[in-house]
């Protein structure tokens, strides 16, 4: 399953700010509370209501012109719609900012929960907090802007003079299976990356300043404390969920480097060591599906085909999307608006440029729903279709909740959700709803299961590593001096993936990758993968399911539905422990709901690897 960006909300596009200028306009500031007109040392509970209300007042009329402003720009992409959008974003973080700094004059004050939350909500909005002095903020701007347009320019030109853009390159990587080939790629890309390093380490000094100045220890203490923990608890938290499916991880991994030996030579990828990076199919080497056909189980075919299916039964794009839509409405959620259908774009017009990407909104915060999407009339879209309804379901869920809190539980759930709905889209719910004559027995599953995992399982290590080198790198722990160093030694830790030739501290590796140069928390993702499964189980024992956990779907179950609206409704309102006990009944996730998943397949991975040597 691919992953598809989606609008959430207010806070989503808070975060999506980095930081912007200090010193608002007229307009900006007029009528609102500000700093200057109450002393820190003066504010009262009443001051703070007071500043909560005005701030939700604010912020609502901001979102739903940003909203419009990006769903404008996103469906019709011209140069004065690209203007405006930039125009309203600017809008929107300065405004963030500012209320971010004055949120803080606050902290000393015993307030209920309610403003508590919403005040802490607000200062952790900012990805990138801005030192509060004008010369310090403009530089940081400027280094958050030469980053990006490093990374977005980026392309690899040979010596011929012909160009890659990243596109090209990942496409090739995706189907090349010729080692120098797919070795030239990865090198080309990384030389994109080398002049962001100076870049990237006055842009942490200056962020952490601004951290510092909002009460944190440092930018990545800052992250971590979005989570209704305390900062360190949380990165503990996270390895121990990486600890319970690793076993299922090292398992995958030695199966993979053992047909890669078969298929490039033991010289190339040696059996004691990380597979080489370039290999997997993928620039970054975070998911490994586009390689199934190396590491395919024999006989896997699972005796049909969805893209055919869809075709054989007439299913074009609006028919893909209503029968996505019947799968939520069995479960109880009351059917989605008219206008949903009269206002989302479902294929791609021939007369103008629009954003492809697969993406769900709520353009009012209350019941304006659409979906994005070129749909293609395929099996994997329309799995899609399913995850990106799951958000919109999601939005329209926690809808009568304050602006603050219309959001996910935290910014892992949101994905999980979509993820989780996904996951129902079984052979036999395929049966159903009529696209499926018969189910193929188990012993069909085994390819499905593998295509998954080297999706989903792969991914999980690379997840959690990319915040942690962050985390080191705004800590101190991870000096400039060996930001490369640390980068390949998680690399190797976590996933047993090993750059495929000698690297040093004149690249800077980990700007290949675009959540870095972009300032955009990976956490999450890390998150929504472990977290779909652990909704999936119990979504599953609650609708009684009594099939194998990845044969089940919660398709026409009453039950499963009315649990997973009580969880969607509660938006961010409460500590994100608390909506998981909605399902699961527990406040700590567990990934051993990934193990029993994949059962059957860890059994087969089992067999393959007697007589190998696993581990690196």
């Amino acid at each position: 399953m691919k992953k598809t960006p989606f609008k959430l909300s207010i806070s989503a596009l808070m975060v999506a700010s980095a930081l912007a200028l200090t010193g608002c306009n007229d307009d900006a500031t007029s009528n609102k509370t500000t700093t200057a007109e109450v002393k820190a040392s003066q504010v009262t509970a009443q001051d703070a209501a007071k500043f909560i209300a005005d701030t939700e007042k604010e912020l609502s009329a901001l979102y739903l012109e940003a909203s419009r402003a990006e769903w404008i720009y996103a469906n019709f992409i011209t140069h004065d719609t690209a203007e405006l959008s930039a125009e309203v974003n600017r809008k929107m973080t300065e405004a963030v900012v500012r209320l971010a700094n004055e949120a803080a004059k606050f902290d000393s004050l015993e307030l209920d929960y309610d403003a508590r939350r919403k005040l802490d909500k607000l200062k952790l909005a900012l990805t990138l907090p801005a030192p509060q002095d004008a010369e310090k903020t403009a530089k940081l701007s400027q280094l958050v802007a030469e980053l990006g347009g490093i990374y977005g320019k980026g392309k690899y030109c040979k010596e011929d003079g012909s160009c890659l853009s990243l596109g090209d390159m990942t496409a090739k990587m995706a189907t090349s299976r010729d080692y120098n080939e797919l070795l030239d790629l990865w090198q080309g890309w990384r030389q994109v990356s080398k002049p962001m390093r100076p870049l990237y380490e006055q842009q942490v000094a200056l962020t952490n300043e601004g951290a510092k100045e909002l009460g944190y220890a440092d930018t990545g203490a800052m992250w971590r404390s979005k989570y209704d923990m305390p900062a360190d608890d949380f990165a503990k938290e996270l390895d121990r969920i990486w600890g319970q499916v690793k076993p299922l991880y090292d398992s995958l991994h030695c199966h993979v480097r053992a047909k890669l030996g078969e298929k490039y030579g033991e010289d190339k990828v040696p059996q004691d060591q990380p597979i080489p990076a370039h290999l997997l199919g993928n620039m970054w080497a975070q998911t490994w599906g586009n390689i199934y056909d190396v590491v395919a189980p024999e006989n896997a075919d699972p005796g049909y085909d969805v893209t055919e299916l869809l075709a054989e039964h007439d299913y074009d794009e609006l028919k893909m999307v209503r029968g996505a839509e019947k799968f939520f409405t069995s479960m109880g959620f009351a059917p989605l608006p008219d206008t949903f259908y009269e206002r989302s774009l479902f294929t791609k017009p021939q007369d103008r440029d629009v954003q492809c990407h697969a993406s769900a909104w709520n353009i009012d915060s209350k019941d304006d729903l659409r979906i994005k999407m070129c749909i293609q009339r395929t099996g994997e879209e329309f799995s899609v279709i399913h995850h990106e309804l799951g958000h919109n379901f999601y939005q329209r869920a926690y809808n009568t909740q304050p602006i603050y809190y219309q959001e996910s539980a935290n910014d892992g759930f949101h994905e999980a959700i979509g993820d989780t709905i996904a996951l129902s889209v079984t052979p036999g719910y395929l049966k159903e709803i009529g696209l499926l004559d018969e189910v193929p027995d188990e012993s069909k599953d085994i390819g499905l299961l593998m295509k998954m995992a080297l999706d989903k399982v792969a991914f999980i290590p690379f997840g959690l590593l990319v915040d942690q080198w962050r985390w080191k790198v705004f800590s101190g722990e991870v000096t400039p001096e060996n930001y490369n160093k640390a980068w390949w030694e998680l690399r190797e830790k976590y996933q047993g993936v090993q750059a495929p030739i000698a690297r040093s501290e004149a690249d800077f590796d980990p700007g290949a990758k675009y959540h870095v140069p972009g300032n955009t928390p990976y956490t999450r993702y890390f998150l929504a993968h472990i977290l779909q499964f652990d909704f999936h189980r119990s979504l599953c024992e609650i609708a009684g399911n009594e099939e194998a956990i990845h044969r089940c779907s919660v398709y026409n179950s009453a039950e499963a539905g009315e649990k997973l609206n009580a969880m969607l409704e509660m938006g961010s309102s409460r500590p994100w422990q608390e909506a998981l006990a909605t399902i699961t009944g527990k406040e700590e996730m567990d990934a051993t709901a990934i193990l029993d998943y994949f059962a059957p397949l860890q059994k087969y991975l089992d067999e393959q690897n007697e007589g190998r040597q696993c581990g690196w």
